[in-house]
């Protein structure tokens, strides 16, 4: 890849980010880093790096809802938009107790990467709401859905930003929300969320695509090193939706899942675990731990199984420094947000652990996201059939974009998916007179 022909602002260009040593564990600096040794790699001058360094906007809101008992309790609430050059922006609402500013920055940076990588129209956003959903009533969850897209109305829409389900929340959170949006309107608006309820305007195949996409990437990695998915042995940290159903497709593929957790335990059969059996199971007891005919381990042991593909779809920093060596996997492709620290990718890449990073591996629920958007402007809807074939070429074609960087650059694939992204974002503020 060519680097952009951009004017010389007379400005340095960025400087490759140095941690001295010190591990990256805040994600909002690990964005801001892998951001910026993208921007140095293209030689693009600084002004492209100070764009894209800080979210273009954060709004920061109090919550009242009325609880159960006839109290009033408030709870804090964000959105992240990072950036609208390429289009409006989009990304996810999450429900959890430990949300906090600088992760809903960071997440909606690497949304902007995402889309890129993908070649959406989109900038990146995120959003989160510090609340134990567990501790909550359906009714109070509902009160607080909507009192969040009340606060938040004003910045988002259709042509503006578009939320989704992440962790905690679900297609009827989106339900609620669209609903509360379109009253405040005075019109139905559809567009103004994804993942919905298929009744409400929601997508054939969303609720499994980011699994499905994670074993695209996977099929893919493996064909890259002349091995097939039939036959190889996996391993999946996670077992929430995305988790379960990329271990699924996995199966289904032909591979052998060996071993699956979740955060309160962990089950392996080097022979093989029935995933169907597994499925059932955790329906069934709320977890994979117990599974019959499985050895139980913990969560985090399933991450040093010796396996051809890994696939971490739990949380972030779960592979640092410190266990890195640990890791057994020739292939890692990530599932969750910032599964890998910065320190420790560099550390697994000297090991020669091929790594598909999250930005693409992820990306199939963005991908179809967008189609429903799409779908929801059009007020036409495909069969799930067409929505698979165009996920299938998205994928394929950003892993091959994302490869030839990485061939031709000799990056590793992490870098190369941000350069991708990045040049692509470069290009627009160049386009319209930004830079």
């Amino acid at each position: 890849m060519c680097a952009a022909k951009l004017p010389d602002p007379g400005i340095r260009p960025v400087a490759d980010v140095d941690t001295g040593g010190r591990e990256t564990l805040n994600p909002f600096h690990s964005a801001q880093m892998l951001i910026g040794n993208a921007c140095r790699e293209l030689g693009l001058p600084q002004a492209v790096y100070e764009y894209l360094k800080e979210p273009a906007r954060v709004l920061i809101v109090s919550i009242p809802v009325r609880m159960d008992n006839g109290e009033i309790r408030t709870f804090i609430g964000y959105r992240s938009q990072h950036t609208d050059v390429i289009g409006p922006t989009k990304g996810g609402v999450r429900f959890h107790p430990q949300v906090d500013l600088d992760e809903v920055k960071a997440l909606s940076m690497w949304m902007t990467i995402k889309c890129g990588v993908l070649g959406l129209p989109y900038g990146g956003a995120k959003g989160g709401v510090v609340c134990d959903p567990g501790q909550l009533s359906r009714r109070e969850l509902e009160a607080l859905a909507r009192g969040y897209i009340r606060a938040i109305a004003n910045m988002v829409g259709p042509e503006k930003d578009i939320p989704a389900p992440d962790v905690n929340t679900n297609p009827q959170v989106m339900g609620w929300m669209m609903d509360e949006y379109s009253k405040l309107r005075g019109f139905n608006a559809p567009g103004l969320v994804t993942g919905k309820p298929m009744i409400l305007g929601g997508s054939a195949g969303r609720a499994e695509a980011t699994g499905r996409g994670v074993v695209i990437c996977a099929r893919e990695a493996m064909r890259r090193l002349g091995r097939s998915l039939r036959g190889a042995t996996a391993a999946v940290q996670g077992f929430g939706n995305v988790g379960s159903n990329a271990a699924r497709f996995l199966y289904e593929e032909g591979a052998k899942v060996v071993g699956i957790s979740d955060v309160r335990g962990g089950v392996y059969n080097p022979d093989g675990i029935d995933v169907y059996q597994a499925l059932e199971w955790a329906r069934e007891h709320g977890t994979v731990a117990g599974l019959p005919g499985t050895q139980p381990i913990g969560s985090a042991d399933v991450l040093y199984l010796p396996v051809d593909v890994l696939i971490p779809a739990a949380l972030e920093n779960v592979i640092t420094l410190e266990n890195a060596d640990r890791i057994q996997a020739r292939v890692i492709v990530e599932a969750a947000n910032g599964p890998t620290t910065p320190e420790a990718a560099r550390r697994l890449t000297q090991r020669g652990i091929f790594q598909v990073p999250d930005i693409l591996a992820n990306a199939g629920g963005v991908t179809v996201s967008y189609f429903e958007w799409v779908q929801n402007l059009q007020n036409y809807y495909w069969p799930e059939e067409e929505v698979l074939e165009k996920l299938e070429q998205m994928m394929v074609n950003a892993f091959n974009a994302v490869y030839k960087v990485h061939q031709q650059r000799g990056v590793s694939m992490r870098r190369a998916a941000y350069m991708v992204a990045v040049k692509r974002l470069a290009d627009a503020m160049q386009a319209r007179g930004w830079i």
